[in-house]
């Protein structure tokens, strides 16, 4: 029984009978598959979830069921199978907060409404944080019980030999480990008793009738409360000016009155020195994942890092640490680590093609030279181009999308494309070739193969973050896509 199949069947048992269509959700980097399952007759819906660990399943069921028995905005858990590799849980629906405030992120210019939303979001964290972390069994959480001194310590040690040692920034490994050691003693010098999200950023909070809903929270575990807002006021690429800074910093400092009385000095000392711990975590991050594994998503990410490093500098967060004041002064205002540009990584070498094509006109030529790559019959899926009310469309619109997603066999298929895919260009990026294709074909290169090249196309530019150029042929259409 495949991925799917499991989770349609525990749909089955514990919200209904009927048909369960299944349809991928787009992630964010997780190993998790999300999948948004639809009943019909009724129109019922509840989000699937395919874990690669079985521990941290349990771990989020747990605390979806501790949560949500305390009336906290979190999913409501629905049933899991019995190896607990797979469960169900309500549909919060399709609007991400980071998705609500793009335009923000983009211009740098947040609207009322935007901020408001920001705002919304933390006023409801120490909520979860303090009345979530009431009778809580921390030793469910995973990977561990709370973030505690050694764990403290390898978030620094990251950032030291993912990120900082590939900057050509000299420093003094004792005086170094001297400033690490001292920063960790201080932020864990303040008594706590919450549960700690640690990954509270804004992707991770859902909009549903206008109200946040928290999700991701199963890596979550006992910690500093003011870690959750250090990553979610100062998330890199969110780029949030001081003002919506000040804002949504204030709005969290008075709700946390309600269980913590801090005077603000002393909360705005306490945060600024998380949000120079934290930022140190985010880089080492970018390093590994950006500047080792060649990512682009994460190259990108690093110029918000490092602006927020500047103005973190400008405060006496790192008065206590003049070693690490004076390394992160030097590596600040290392202008190359704004201006990287992807041309410098191998990433950028490589071009993949996707074309979508017709049978009857032939296999799409490879211009590079190679002899061509992956071609993929798509003919055998059940044909929308049969009925007139589908014949104008083609596979990138909805109602196409949706009839050949219904019975989920087209969503198998593109599974095994992407695993096909995923270790092909992971090879070639190794190899450092430069061109790779994958071509789709069906009678009339206008429905399947077009629904089949266009995910396909996305997949591998989000996921590797390299140049792919998208060629639906018979329709003349091409996309270009450069994450």
């Amino acid at each position: 029984m495949g991925d799917t199949d499991i989770l349609a069947a525990l749909c089955r048992e514990h919200i209904g009978p009927g048909t369960w269509a299944n349809k991928l959700i787009k992630g964010e980097g997780s190993n998790r598959k999300y999948y948004r399952l639809t009943r019909t007759p009724g129109g019922d819906s509840c989000i699937g979830v395919i874990g690669e660990d079985r521990k941290e399943n349990e771990a989020f069921i747990y605390l979806s069921e501790h949560f949500k028995g305390k009336g906290l905005p979190v999913p409501a858990f629905i049933a899991a199978s019995e190896d607990h590799m797979a469960y169900i849980q309500e549909d919060l629906g399709d609007t991400p907060l980071y998705n609500a405030i793009a335009n923000g992120i983009k211009t740098g210019v947040f609207s009322a409404e935007e901020t408001q939303h920001l705002q919304q979001a933390i006023a409801s964290l120490p909520a979860l944080q303090f009345e979530g972390g009431a009778d809580l069994d921390f030793g469910k959480c995973y990977p561990q019980a709370e973030m505690d001194r050694r764990a403290i310590m390898w978030d620094l040690n990251y950032f030291k030999y993912c990120f900082l040692k590939l900057q050509n920034v000299g420093f003094s490994e004792p005086q170094l480990e001297d400033d690490f050691e001292r920063l960790a003693g201080n932020i864990l010098r303040t008594p706590y008793h919450n549960f700690m999200v640690r990954d509270f950023q804004s992707r991770n909070v859902m909009l549903k009738d206008g109200k946040p809903y928290f999700i991701d929270y199963q890596g979550g575990r006992k910690g500093p409360f003011l870690y959750d807002v250090a990553s979610f006021v100062w998330q890199a690429k969110a780029n949030l000016p001081q003002n919506v800074k000040k804002q949504l910093t204030d709005t969290y400092y008075e709700a946390l009155r309600k269980y913590v009385v801090l005077p603000r000095e002393t909360f705005d000392h306490l945060l600024m020195e998380m949000v120079l711990f934290r930022t140190l975590q985010v880089l080492g991050a970018y390093g590994f994942r950006g500047l080792i594994e060649k990512k682009r998503h994460f190259i990108e990410s690093i110029p918000y890092a490092i602006k927020n490093l500047k103005e973190l500098l400008q405060t006496t967060a790192a008065d206590d640490y003049p070693h690490l004041k004076d390394v992160l002064t030097r590596l600040s205002v290392k202008e190359e680590l704004q201006l990287k540009d992807m041309k410098e990584t191998d990433n950028s070498k490589l071009t993949v093609k996707v074309y979508s094509f017709s049978y009857k006109k032939g296999i799409p030529e490879d211009e590079s030279g190679n002899g061509g790559g992956y071609v993929f019959d798509c003919r055998g899926f059940h044909n929308p181009g049969k009925y007139d009310q589908y014949k104008p469309l083609t596979g990138r619109d909805q109602a196409v999308i949706d009839f050949l997603e219904k019975d989920g066999e087209i969503l198998k298929f593109l599974e095994s494309v992407y695993s096909l895919a995923d270790a092909h260009v992971a090879r070639y990026l190794e190899r450092g070739f430069s061109s790779l294709m994958f071509c789709f074909g069906c009678t009339g290169g206008q429905h399947r193969s077009v629904y089949s090249a266009q995910h396909t196309a996305e997949h591998i530019a989000r996921k590797f973050g390299v140049k792919v150029d998208l060629v639906h042929r018979e329709q003349k259409i091409e996309e270009k896509y450069n994450y």
